[in-house]
């Protein structure tokens, strides 16, 4: 993975299951420092409103 960016919020939505919570690294499969690049970004996103905390 060469760039994690909070605005793709398409690529980011791949890490987060039906009720907006990250998927652990055993889950998707990725090394430990992309699964912090990601979890950051995903965190990022719900800060700036592009990604819900909590969906229903």
């Amino acid at each position: 993975m060469k760039h994690v960016d909070y605005k793709d919020i398409e690529m980011l939505k791949k890490y987060v299951n039906p009720h907006s919570r990250i998927l652990s690294k055993k889950r998707t499969g990725i090394g430990t420092r992309n699964q912090r690049r990601i979890a950051k970004a995903i965190k990022r996103a719900r800060f700036m409103g592009l990604l819900p905390f909590v969906s229903r």
